[in-house]
C-alpha cells in the first residue's frame, strides 16, 4: 500500500506535466492559427490601402500636371508679352540714339566751321594787335618827342598827379569823418560829463605840511618846552614832527612831510595841553594814546567812505587803507577825497553808458589805493596798488583798471576807461591840484619842442595854460591838406609822450599874406 502512495503522486504530476504542456502546445497553435488569419486580414487591407494610394496618387498626379501645364502656358504667355514690350523698347532705344548720333555729327560740323572761324578771326586780331603795338610804339615815340619827355618821367608826373588828388581826397574825407564824429562825440561827451560833475562835486583840500596847536596862553609854550628844552625833544622824537614855538601868540606850530605823524603830534600835544601834567613819560603815553586813536579813527573814515559810496565787500585792511588816504595829498588834493569823487563820477558815467556801476565805482574808489602806502614801499603807486587789490582778493577787473588808469597797461574793460575818464575829470577841476612852477614851464616847452619838430612848422606858442598851441606854418611848404594830417600827427605825439590833466587844443593855421607898399 505504501508503495501505491508513493507511486501515484508521481504519475499525477507526469499526467499533470503532461496536460499542461499538452494545453501550451494548443494554445500555441490556437493563436498562432488566430495570428496568422490576422495576418492575413492585415496584409489584405494593406493591399487594398496601397492600391487606394496608387489609385489617389493617379489621380494627384495627373491632376499636378493639369495645373503645371496650365501654370507653364501662362509663363510662356507673359514671357512672349515681356519679350515683345523689350524688343520694341529697344527699338524705341536705338531710334533715340541713332537721332543723337545725327545731332552729335551735325553739331561737330558746327564746331568745326566755328573753330575755323575763330581761328580765322584770331588771326584777324593778332594781326590788329600787333599793328596797335607797332602804332603804340610809334606813338609813344612822337609823344616823347613832343613833350621832350621819357616815359618814366612820364610815369613819376602822373604818379606825383595821382598823389596829390588822393592826398586832398584823403584829407577831405578825414575833415568830413572828423566833424560828424566830433559833432556827434563831444555832444554825447558833454552831456555826460557835465551830469557827472553837476551830481558830485566834492571839496578840494590844499595840501599843507604844517599844523597850528592853540595854546590856553603863553606860558604853556615853556611848559611845553620843558626844562632845558628835555619835553619838546621827547615830543619830536616819540613823533618824528618837528615844533616850532615862535613869537606867534598863543599858538604852536607843528611841522612835518607826513600827515599821519603830524596829525599824531596835534592829538597828542592837545591832549598833553588839556592834562596839564607835560614831562617825557606822560608824553610817550599821550603818544601811544594817540596813535590808537588815529587808528581807529582811519578805520571809522574808511568805513564811513565805503557806506556813503554804497560799496560792499571791501576787505577789512582795503578800507584801513582808504582810511589813511585821508592823510595823504597829491598836488595838493586830498586822496580820499579825490577817490570819492573818482567813484562817483565813474558810477554815473557808467550809468549813462549802460556799464557796470558797481565795478566803476569800486575801481574808481581803489585806483589812488597805493597812494596809502607809498612813501613806505619803493615802486609807483600804480603798481603797489595792483598788488594790494591782488591779495586781497579783488576782481581782476578792477586790478586792470588801477593799473590802466594812468596809460601805463592797457584797459580790457569799458569801466577802466571810465575810471580813466573819472580820474582826468577829478584833477582837471578848476582849483582841484597846483603844479610846480618847473614841472608847468617843462610841459609847455615839450608841447612847442613837438610842434616845431614837423617839416614846414614856422612858428608855435602854447597858450591857455598849456590846453591849446598854435602853429603857424609857412604856405609855401604846407598845404591845406597837409596842414590837417599835420594837426593829427602832432595830436599822436602829443597823447603818447605828455601826460596832461583834460585835453589840449592843437591848432594849425596857414594863412598866405600878399604885402605892397604904395610910394
Amino acid at each position: 500500500m505504501k508503495e501505491v502512495l508513493l507511486i501515484n503522486p508521481i504519475l499525477l504530476t507526469v499526467t499533470i506535466l503532461i496536460v499542461a504542456i499538452g494545453g501550451v502546445l494548443i494554445g500555441y497553435f490556437y493563436r498562432k492559427k488566430i495570428a496568422e488569419r490576422k495576418i492575413c486580414g492585415a496584409e489584405e487591407a494593406a493591399n487594398r490601402i496601397i492600391e487606394d494610394s496608387y489609385k489617389e496618387a493617379e489621380a494627384i498626379k495627373k491632376e499636378t500636371l493639369l495645373e503645371a501645364k496650365e501654370d507653364i502656358h501662362k509663363l510662356r504667355n507673359e514671357l512672349e508679352r515681356e519679350t515683345r514690350e523689350r524688343r520694341s523698347e529697344i527699338q524705341r532705344v536705338e531710334r533715340r540714339l541713332q537721332q543723337k548720333e545725327e545731332n552729335l555729327d551735325r553739331k561737330a560740323n558746327s564746331l568745326e566751321n566755328k573753330e575755323n572761324f575763330l581761328a580765322k578771326r584770331q588771326r584777324e586780331v593778332q594781326k590788329l594787335e600787333d599793328k596797335a603795338e607797332y602804332n603804340y610804339k610809334q606813338q609813344l615815340v612822337e609823344l616823347e618827342r613832343i613833350a621832350s619827355l621819357t616815359k618814366d618821367e612820364a610815369r613819376e608826373m602822373l604818379l606825383n598827379t595821382l598823389e596829390r588828388e588822393l592826398t586832398h581826397e584823403m584829407a577831405t574825407k578825414i575833415r568830413d569823418i572828423e566833424t560828424k564824429t566830433k559833432e556827434e562825440a563831444e555832444k554825447r561827451s558833454r552831456h555826460i560829463v557835465a551830469l557827472a560833475i553837476q551830481r558830485c562835486a566834492a571839496d578840494h583840500v590844499a595840501e599843507t605840511t604844517v599844523s597850528v596847536v592853540a595854546l590856553p596862553n603863553d606860558e604853556m609854550k615853556g611848559r611845553i618846552i620843558g626844562r632845558e628844552g628835555r619835553n619838546i625833544r621827547a615830543l619830536e622824537t616819540a613823533t618824528g614832527i618837528d615844533l616850532i614855538i615862535d613869537d606867534t601868540p598863543e599858538a604852536v606850530i607843528l611841522s612835518g612831510f607826513d600827515p599821519i605823524r603830524r596829525e599824531i603830534a596835534r592829538l597828542a600835544l592837545e591832549k598833553l595841553i588839556l592834562d596839564g601834567r607835560i614831562h617825557p613819560a606822560r608824553i610817550e603815553e599821550m603818544v601811544e594814546k594817540a596813535e590808537r586813536e588815529l587808528e581807529a579813527q582811519i578805520r571809522e573814515e574808511g568805513e564811513e567812505t565805503v557806506f556813503q559810496l554804497g560799496i560792499h565787500g571791501i576787505h577789512p585792511e582795503l578800507v584801513k587803507l582808504i582810511g589813511r588816504l585821508k592823510y595823504r595829498s597829491s598836488y595838493g588834493q586830498n586822496i580820499l577825497k579825490h577817490s570819492m569823487e573818482v567813484s562817483s563820477l565813474a558810477g554815473v558815467m557808467a550809468a549813462e553808458l549802460g556799464a557796470n556801476i558797481r565795478l566803476s565805482k569800486r575801481a574808481g574808489l581803489l585806483h589812488d589805493i597805493g597812494k596809502a602806502v607809498d612813501h613806505e614801499m619803493e615802486g609807483p603807486h600804480v603798481e603797489i596798488g595792483a598788488d594790494l587789490a591782488r591779495r586781497y582778493k579783488e576782481n581782476a577787473d578792477v586790478v586792470n583798471a588801477i593799473l590802466a588808469h594812468h596809460g601805463d597797461v592797457e584797459p580790457n574793460t569799458v569801466e577802466a576807461v571810465i575810471v580813466q575818464a573819472a580820474d582826468a575829470i577829478s584833477a582837471a577841476r578848476p582849483g582841484a591840484r597846483r603844479e610846480t612852477l618847473e614841472l608847468y614851464i617843462k610841459r609847455l616847452e615839450k608841447l612847442e619842442d613837438i610842434a616845431n619838430s614837423f617839416a614846414g612848422v614856422e612858428k608855435s606858442f602854447a597858450i591857455q595854460a598849456g590846453r591849446e598851441i598854435r602853429i603857424i606854418v609857412r604856405p609855401d611848404k604846407v598845404s591845406d591838406d597837409q596842414a590837417l594830417l599835420m594837426a593829427r600827427n602832432i595830436v599822436k605825439r602829443v597823447e603818447k609822450e605828455l601826460e596832461y590833466p583834460g585835453q589840449i587844443k592843437i591848432n594849425v593855421i596857414r594863412e598866405t599874406r600878399s604885402v605892397e607898399y604904395a610910394r
